[in-house]
């Protein structure tokens, strides 16, 4: 049995979406066999979202703390431990997560900006895994430029198929990146049939974060590239909804132009809501951000995944994951507008065929076993 401790953030932002794509790699190596530790901390004050207090940021882990140890309890995941703004512990103390490190065989680092390492010296392997394609490789690019030291991990892996190919403009920052896809432990996600009164949806952030400027160009988010795709809604005869958050949302232009509106945060407050808005779909259409477009990173969603794994068929922005993963039955790969409408009108004609091509090409290219299986090989565990 390998021990692995994987870090993460599920705590700071107990959404049911963050958290199904940190429970995805949890629980595929736990089908494995494996040891799993989860690890995260709050790395700076008032970090911690409590959605069910009208979104109050603050340093109080517990609410955050209590939702994640209630989900990793159901699937059997029980040691886990967080560090708050002051350097407290919850779950696991700090001489036992130091012990769990100093005898792991594996730290798997998805998003702590490298708080772990220290503790993670005497770990066997540290492996990066980058969830932002291009963007992480560019900010690297910016950081040595400014003289700043990265943190050093043995393996770094990017779940954009194409950095470090000649696909893709996304610098490598020196490193050598391996692709991996955000796997989907599809035996979470119910396969039930839709039907064709349901709306295609997606849960989406307008921006995630401030954009970013490499080398003279701004490289942005969602709210530039659903611009192409705004009149998506008057192309087809199936209803289009967005489950949307975030600044500067253009809520009006959004139903001037026919989309249905939900709150983000309203959809995902649990993994349960999370998971059941996906299965009140009849499939996904979403934009990607500027920055995984641009780049042509060959990034592929962990809630697309998700969607896949529930029998929805997915319309997804082409990032260059086409390349990949298999598009044309349950899952469609579109640059314009009117490629997405065409799509969502060729789902809906023959629902019963996507909705099954959708679940198989889940279980065969997404599926967490195979995935992390795969990962665990190539570090030769």
């Amino acid at each position: 049995m390998t021990r692995i401790i994987l870090g993460s953030y599920m705590v700071r932002y107990p959404l049911g979406g963050m958290m199904s794509w940190v429970l995805q790699y949890l629980v595929g190596f736990q089908q494995l066999g494996h040891e799993v530790y989860f690890v995260e901390k709050a790395g700076y004050p008032n970090a911690c979202y409590n959605p069910e207090q009208e979104g109050i940021i603050s340093d109080d882990c517990t609410y955050g703390f209590k939702i994640v140890q209630s989900l990793l309890a159901r699937v059997g995941l029980d040691q886990l431990c967080f560090v708050d703004a002051e350097g407290e512990y919850y779950g696991l103390s700090q001489a036992e997560i130091n012990a769990a490190f100093r005898s792991a065989d594996l730290f798997v680092d998805m998003g702590t900006h490298g708080s772990w390492l220290e503790e993670a010296q005497n770990t066997n392997l540290r492996v990066l895994i980058d969830g932002e394609p291009g963007f992480t490789q560019m900010k690297m690019v910016n950081k040595l430029e400014a003289d700043e030291v990265l943190p050093k991990y043995d393996f770094y892996y990017t779940t954009g198929q194409n950095i470090g190919t000649n696909k893709s403009s996304a610098p490598t920052a020196g490193k050598s990146w391996r692709a991996i896809f955000h796997p989907v432990a599809t035996e979470l996600f119910s396969s039930q049939p839709s039907n064709d009164k349901m709306p295609f949806t997606t849960i989406m952030n307008w921006q995630s974060y401030e954009p970013l400027n490499y080398q003279g160009t701004t490289y942005g988010h969602k709210d530039l590239e659903f611009k192409k795709f705004l009149n998506l809604a008057h192309l087809t005869e199936v209803p289009l909804e967005l489950a949307v958050a975030g600044t500067q949302v253009p809520f009006k232009d959004l139903r001037d132009a026919g989309w249905q509106l939900r709150d983000a945060h309203d959809v995902t407050i649990s993994f349960d809501s999370f998971r059941d808005y996906i299965q009140n779909s009849q499939g996904e259409f979403s934009v990607c951000k500027n920055g995984f477009v641009a780049t042509n990173s060959g990034w592929f969603s962990d809630r697309s995944a998700a969607y896949l794994a529930s029998s929805r068929p997915v319309v997804m922005q082409d990032t260059g994951f086409s390349d990949y993963l298999p598009c044309g039955e349950g899952l469609f790969a579109v640059r314009t507008v009117e490629e997405a409408a065409a799509a969502i009108d060729a789902i809906a004609g023959n629902y019963k065929q996507h909705s099954k091509a959708a679940r198989d090409i889940a279980i065969e290219y997404l599926e967490a076993k195979k995935v992390l299986g795969k990962f665990l090989n190539e570090l030769g565990i």
